[in-house]
């Protein structure tokens, strides 16, 4: 088959959804389809070369990441917005993409993405067209898009029910785009909005769950170092995943055998518990900021121990900790929700340490913690042992669920 993955870097650049998507265009070469990569950018960050075999198409939206600059994302908080219009005001073509979207309602980047599907769906007649989401701008294009071939989402974040933001329309808004799809792959926790009585019901029938192909082998190379080394790569978003539970942990642990890095974006809120860790830690807290993903890869194969933080909304579940049980080391999960849907996945999981933020952070709970810490250093699952106990997180298994469907 001749399939289209359209991916979208715009806001992130080290997409972790893009990533999926390259991981799923491997296991489609390696079955002998045709595969091409539609990919949305900044126009500043160069996206990755995409897996041998496919052909990469870009579409840079300079002037989306310039207005997102410009006005903080419409986050709550932060500049005034007085300020804000200020700074978007100098720079005309993001005042341009602002009066696009805010005022006519016609996002560049929808508008834009629309046309290129259906001028490469010309040239090279596609079977399917597969938008991975979110970002939702894809899934739009692809919903006005005349086109010969399938359509499908791939909905690794909700939309809807994203707790996150409030999604424009809402669940009607959804249903109205799940009317011009073929089909919409999911994530398990994403099943309820489905359920009898649920408002996505009527839909039932379009949805497949497909897992994260984050779950493949790793190449290790061991580094000799004399401490604990416990690793957090990720992104920080306030009221959904916050370093507050982590960072008081390990101010409590304060043991100079255990190093804590935390690398990735979004400290900006969190300056101040940052600034406090490093004061009681010094060079036992290391902040290296965005890692571009080798390097962050290379940060986690050093590690002792990786640390994982439990998303706040109990219907989305972080790919990373699945790429973090890949490695085959301990994991130590800090639960910030009663119903945090990766607890029964770390369950399976032999090497990890679950604590949760609900039993504060006592004398207790800290003498866990150093106790685990210096029992678990060294130890490793071998990767066969880790796929049989996830095997629906393999980019094999996903690649052959996703063939089912189209």
């Amino acid at each position: 088959m001749r399939i289209l993955l359209v991916l979208d870097r715009v806001e992130n650049p080290a997409s972790a959804n893009a990533l999926m998507g390259f991981r799923l265009a491997e296991q489609l070469l390696r079955r002998d389809h045709t595969v091409h990569i539609l990919t949305l950018w900044d126009g500043l960050h160069t996206p990755p070369a995409p897996p041998e075999g496919a052909m990469q198409h870009l579409l840079a939206f300079a002037d989306e990441r310039q207005m997102n600059e410009a006005l903080e994302n419409g986050q709550k908080g932060g500049t005034p917005v007085p300020l804000r219009l200020a700074r978007l005001a100098a720079h005309p073509a993001a005042a341009a993409a602002a009066f696009r979207q805010l005022v006519l309602k016609q996002p560049r980047r929808t508008v834009d993405s629309r046309r290129e599907i259906e001028r490469l769906d010309a040239e090279f007649h596609f079977d399917a067209v597969c938008a991975v989401c979110a970002p939702y701008r894809t899934a739009f294009a692809l919903e006005a898009a005349a086109i010969r071939g399938k359509k499908f989402l791939w909905q690794l974040d909700p939309y809807a029910s994203n707790r996150d933001y409030t999604a424009p329309g809402g669940f009607a808004r959804e249903g109205q785009l799940l009317d011009a799809l073929d089909g919409t792959f999911v994530t398990p926790q994403a099943l309820p909005d489905y359920a009898d009585g649920a408002p996505l019901a009527p839909w039932r029938e379009k949805v497949h769950v497909l897992g994260f192909p984050t779950l493949l082998p790793r190449v290790m190379e061991p580094v000799e170092h004399d401490d604990i080394q416990c690793v957090f790569c990720g992104s920080l978003h306030p009221g959904m995943r916050e370093p507050g539970f982590a960072l008081a942990l390990f101010r409590a642990l304060h043991d100079d055998a255990v190093t804590l890095t935390m690398a990735g974006g979004g400290w900006e809120r969190f300056a101040a518990d940052a600034d406090e860790t490093a004061r009681v830690l010094g060079a036992k807290f290391v902040r290296p900021g965005l890692l571009p993903p080798d390097e962050a890869a290379a940060l986690e194969n050093r590690a002792d121990v990786l640390v994982s933080l439990g998303n706040t909304y109990d219907n989305q579940m972080p790919s990373k900790l699945f790429g973090y049980f890949a490695t085959g080391k301990p994991v130590l999960h800090l639960a910030v929700s009663e119903n945090d849907p990766t607890l029964p996945y770390l369950a399976r999981y032999p090497l990890a340490l679950v604590l949760h933020r609900k039993d504060g952070v006592t004398p207790g709970t800290v003498a866990k913690l150093h106790s685990w810490l210096h029992n678990v250093q060294g130890h490793a699952l071998p990767f066969a042992q880790t796929a049989r106990l996830y095997p629906e997180f393999t980019p094999e298994k996903v690649a052959e669920e996703f063939l089912k469907w189209l």
